[in-house]
């Protein structure tokens, strides 16, 4: 078997035109349970917690760690679009992945990479989009790096899996700051940081209290009530430990901020870029951008079999998802 796993992924996501499509939030069906499924939902529930079970911050989560997940595959094409992690575009060199709900985690897996492994070899794909369709152990790949495991006549070919820990950086971080973000509302975006973030936190200045942001499933980290008119100290923490502190990041809505430090290895030093003074006077804060909507999967048909259900992430494990 052909190993295909080293990408040469050289090029800042964060660089791309900025053209994306509408947003056109899907439907979600509901399931209609009766009274006595609805029951015994919260008994299980009670039970559950009373158990000593895991916190629920651990029921969806995205692939992390040195476990190896079975499943399956198939493809779509983005049309190069940045998926619903509000990349500016598809990287260039198309190699992507979309994760079902759990494991797409609500953005958690914004940003990671996955090494994929199927009949013809492994490729290295990058997280930027959900397909709200699949399950748990299924990865909708673009085109290009489904070709690259299988021959794409197959449509659906069973696949092992793996994060990538501490991949390659294509650059130093990278900061967007959402159209209408201003001193009473803080939206950011985090480029360039390879493995999934566990948290983003702002200070006006280089002094004084960190507020944390809350990452929303657009992948862009929010403070509701703002930060202040900027320059901002940001400090972002990934799931593995890794932490990188960059100062004078401008209040400049729309605009990709390049910092001189990686998130780890060489070059993870602070930074002061130039400041900038753009507000937005009280009142007019922006509404909040829905999750990009995903074009419907694009897949051949097939009757592949899989290779059953992803594993579980082994206790010894050492990313944390859980906050405290």
């Amino acid at each position: 078997m052909t190993d295909e796993s080293a990408v040469d992924i050289t090029i800042d996501l964060d660089h791309a035109p900025e053209e994306r499509p509408a947003s056109s939030p899907r439907s979600v069906p509901w399931l209609v349970a009766t009274g006595v499924t609805v029951l015994a939902a919260a008994l299980g529930l009670t039970l559950t917690l009373r158990s000593g079970s895991a916190p629920a911050c651990a029921a969806a989560a995205p692939p992390t760690g040195n476990a190896t997940h079975s499943g399956k595959a198939t493809f779509y094409d983005s049309k190069g679009a940045g998926g619903n992690c509000s990349n500016p575009a598809a990287p260039a060199n198309r190699l992507y992945v979309a994760l079902g709900p759990s494991e797409y985690s609500a953005a958690a897996a914004c940003g990671g990479f996955l090494d994929v492994t199927g009949p013809k070899g492994t490729v290295r794909v990058l997280i930027m989009d959900q397909c709200p369709e699949c399950a748990p152990g299924h990865l909708d790949l673009s085109r290009e790096a489904f070709a690259r495991i299988a021959d794409p006549v197959q449509g659906l070919v069973p696949v092992t899996y793996r994060a990538v820990v501490n991949p390659p950086l294509p650059g130093p971080l990278t900061f967007r700051m959402k159209e209408g973000a201003s001193q009473w509302w803080f939206a950011l975006r985090v480029g360039n940081h390879g493995n999934p973030l566990r948290s983003v936190e702002v200070r006006q200045g280089d002094s004084g209290a960190w507020q944390s942001a809350t990452r929303q499933d657009y992948n862009y980290w929010l403070i509701d009530a703002g930060a202040g008119p900027g320059p901002f100290s940001i400090r972002v923490s990934d799931v593995y430990g890794n932490r990188a502190t960059v100062g004078g990041i401008r209040l400049a809505p729309g605009q990709v901020q390049n910092s001189v430090v990686r998130m780890y290895g060489r070059g993870a030093v602070a930074a002061t870029p130039r400041a900038s003074t753009s507000v937005r006077p009280p009142g007019s804060r922006p509404a909040v951008t829905p999750t990009p909507a995903r074009r419907p999967v694009e897949v051949a048909k097939a009757s592949a079999p899989t290779t059953g259900t992803p594993t579980t992430q082994p206790a010894g494990a050492n990313a944390r998802w859980c906050a405290g």
